[in-house]
């Protein structure tokens, strides 16, 4: 229990919750009768319940909370903000000084000639947005026919209904309808853990970029438009791409006047080390970079489509007398979301961020590493503080446990009886915690998951589920 005074009423919360709030992700086998856990405060790489206990947040909020939570100056910079002026339509020719502000930031942290930002409120909207324009863009070339969009699978691109198109995780289409149909094409994911048996990592890259011209050879490049990537794969498993794979594609996407579009909604801002990853990390310059979460280290909701000046100077000129550019939201360029973002990049900064991300990942991987002792644990993988686990019924074959086993909820669950917050997705359980998680921190975490993953085996065990 913590010291702070807590006098929440945790029932009458709840209740409200459970009967009035749809979540994202909900699952409705046991919602309606566990409801939810009442989060109330939270600080540093903390969270704390209605009735005060306390948790670890190993998963940053939802890979978001970068500069971790209960920082006054970004609470201070939206206030004065929201008394000075909370809001002003972006439309036509008018600007906030935070909007303004953070353009230029942002075109002098992205790289190479990435100077253009479109502001959106989340991820989806970034990926929608980067959809939209490329099509426009092309429409200016006299292109109309290159319009489609090559994605993965088990690639994530957000939840709206493009977004969510976009996105190749087959789980989270059950049930519902993609658009797009012919529009939208996949290639195989990059799973590392599961290559083709005998196949070295060169290989494999090379066998994946193969598969990605292939593809564009199919389909006409005359007709393909974009291709969409994570740098590195963030709710499809946490897959590191192999090496020389991402430069690869990109030079392919060049040879064929293919849009490039790094979504950096995760990995940018901090969560592998760098503002944005692309070029630090895999060595790409991107046409665009979608990015969200950390942007604001979820102070407030703000998105960033940021793209080259080669597209801007085609999308840029009128398309007939009298016309506009017609795309766009009311949020866009919110005054207070900007303000927060200036201030979390301010942070970011002064306290060299990145840099702890580059000094402390290592020991995050070490220490996660060393659960692949586990008899479950078939793969340990990720990078910085970006970071994942998988688990198998069995090492030699990496099967998996049957769905309604449910392993990666059981040891989620086994995690926060013990104080740390770690996602089940499936099979998984993926760490993300806020960028200032120190070693100790770490540690204990690693620790509550190791004792929670052999407590999930004991009773799989005893229930004559699997045999150690």
């Amino acid at each position: 229990m913590d010291t702070r005074n807590f006098n929440y009423d945790t029932e009458a919360i709840w209740q409200k919750d459970r009967d009035h709030c749809m979540h994202p992700w909900t699952d409705f086998s046991e919602f309606k009768e566990k409801g939810s856990m009442v989060v109330a405060e939270a600080d540093g790489a903390y969270i704390f319940d209605s009735e005060g206990n306390r948790f670890i947040d190993g998963i940053g909020g939802l890979w978001c909370v970068n500069v971790g939570y209960g920082r006054d100056e970004i609470a201070q910079a939206m206030a004065d903000q929201a008394r000075r002026m909370c809001y002003f339509s972006s439309f036509g020719h008018h600007t906030s000084i935070p909007a303004a502000e953070l353009s230029a930031k942002l075109a002098d942290l992205a790289p190479g000639s990435l100077n253009h930002v479109f502001y959106g409120t989340g991820g989806s909207m970034a990926n929608d947005t980067a959809v939209r324009l490329i099509h426009f863009y092309f429409n200016r070339l006299g292109k109309p026919d290159k319009k489609k969009i090559i994605t993965r699978h088990d690639g994530y691109h957000g939840s709206t209904y493009m977004a969510m198109s976009l996105t190749g995780v087959a789980f989270d289409h059950q049930g519902f309808d993609l658009v797009g149909g012919d529009l939208i094409h996949r290639v195989s994911c990059p799973n590392m853990y599961r290559r083709p048996d005998g196949m070295n990592l060169e290989e494999y890259s090379r066998h994946l970029v193969d598969e990605f011209r292939t593809k564009v050879e199919a389909l006409g490049a005359e007709h393909v438009a974009a291709f969409f990537a994570e740098p590195i794969m963030g709710a499809g498993g946490v897959q590191v791409p192999p090496p020389g794979y991402l430069k690869s594609i990109r030079d392919i996407c060049r040879e064929n006047d293919i849009i490039f579009v790094a979504d950096e909604v995760v990995t940018a801002f901090g969560r592998l080390g760098h503002f944005f990853s692309s070029k630090n990390v895999f060595d790409i310059e991107p046409d665009f970079i979608s990015s969200a979460k950390g942007l604001t280290s979820a102070y407030a909701p703000l998105s960033a489509s940021i793209f080259s000046d080669a597209v801007y100077d085609v999308i840029s000129v009128p398309q007939a007398e009298g016309a506009l550019f017609t795309h766009g939201f009311t949020y866009s360029g919110h005054p207070v979301s900007c303000a927060a973002a200036l201030a979390n990049i301010a942070i970011m900064e002064r306290e060299d961020i990145c840099g702890h991300v580059r000094s402390v990942g290592p020991y995050l991987e070490k220490r996660l590493g060393g659960l692949r002792d586990l008899p479950i644990v078939g793969d340990v993988r990720g990078s910085h503080f970006m970071m994942c686990v998988e688990n198998v019924a069995d090492k030699q074959s990496k099967a998996l446990f049957a769905p309604e086993i449910r392993i990666g909820n059981r040891i989620a669950a086994a995690c926060q009886k013990r104080g740390v917050i770690v996602r089940p997705i499936a099979h998984l359980n993926v760490l993300s915690p806020p960028l200032v998680m120190s070693k100790a921190q770490i540690d204990e975490m690693v620790s509550v998951l190791r004792a929670s993953i052999k407590e999930v085996m004991d009773d799989l065990v005893r229930e004559d589920i699997w045999l150690d």
